[in-house]
């Protein structure tokens, strides 16, 4: 199917035969669909997952081939042996684990729960796992990325009244500033290497159950009225992970305020696209990670 067909779905996957795909998050919620599907096309998925009990058990409802291994985004030490530990080519890579509207709380290695997980601990897994990758990152983020509000001075909420919902909108911001910037990074060094941000509209989920009070109250009424189904949801990742879009591209549902519907390439509000902040961010990210993926995509080009 061609990326322009405005009614894409699961079933339009191409044959993934002989693809290494590596999903975060991948035991439950989208993940696990996304995991479904592109083994179903052919590809050998690899779930890294935090809890691999429950990740064995979503992988053999799986038809196809499946490898479920430990990773926990919220501490850089298992990020650092999941990369150690890779041997061979990543063809995919999709950034898909995530937190939403968490109480304040802090990863092993002090960052805010949300930009620790959503962010940097994708940021520190796609800079050491770059050299084995051969085709595109796929990065999730959500809608309410436009409502981010990044402090570059404040990234782990140190100084600020604490806010969740603010938290999480900063961390999706964080996403889609994240793969600008690779993005950018790896057409400087002549990369053929891909860097791709999908959001799946509102999808019904687990996500959202750690929220409380009103705002909870009030996501949850609007999922239960407006989402659509997970497994349509994960078509926009689907689709990122499949079709022969450019780097760069933005994926989301193309219904009304890009909440629900089929696929489609779109374009990341203005107020995200801003290259400064983008930049100040990767050089703060790589820091606090103690990674960069400047210096290997520019001694690994494909």
């Amino acid at each position: 199917m061609s990326p322009n067909n405005d009614k894409w779905i699961a079933e339009d996957l191409p044959s993934m035969s002989g693809r290494t795909v590596v999903i975060t998050g991948a035991s439950s919620g989208l993940g696990a669909i996304t995991a479904r599907e592109l083994a179903r096309a052919g590809a050998r998925v690899v779930m890294a997952v935090r809890d691999t009990s429950k990740g064995t058990r979503v992988a053999r409802t799986i038809p196809g081939k499946t490898e479920v291994l430990e990773l926990d985004l919220t501490s850089l030490a298992s990020i650092n042996r999941f990369a150690d530990s890779w041997r061979g080519e990543v063809d995919v890579l999709i950034n898909n684990a995530g937190v939403m509207y968490a109480p304040e709380g802090r990863t092993s290695d002090g960052f805010e729960l949300h930009i620790g997980t959503n962010h940097l601990g994708h940021f520190a897994l796609t800079n050491l796992l770059l050299p084995h990758i051969t085709d595109r990152v796929v990065t999730l983020t959500s809608n309410l990325a436009s409502g981010g509000k990044i402090d570059l001075d404040d990234l782990n909420w140190e100084h600020r009244p604490y806010k969740a919902s603010q938290a999480y909108s900063d961390s999706k911001q964080a996403n889609i500033l994240f793969t600008d910037e690779l993005q950018r990074r790896l057409s400087k060094s002549g990369s053929s290497i891909r860097g791709i941000s999908a959001h799946p509209g509102v999808a019904k989920t687990n996500l959202i159950s750690h929220a409380g009070g009103f705002v909870g109250t009030m996501n949850r009424l609007v999922v239960s009225v407006i989402a659509q189904s997970a497994e349509h949801g994960a078509w926009p990742s689907l689709f990122a992970a499949s079709q022969d879009i450019p780097g760069g591209s933005f994926v989301g549902p193309n219904g009304p305020g890009h909440m629900r519907g089929y696929p489609e390439l779109a374009k990341a509000p203005k107020s995200l696209q801003d290259p400064d902040t983008a930049s100040k961010l990767w050089g703060l990210s790589a820091h606090l990670t103690h990674t960069d993926v400047t210096s290997r995509s520019e001694s690994t080009t494909r």
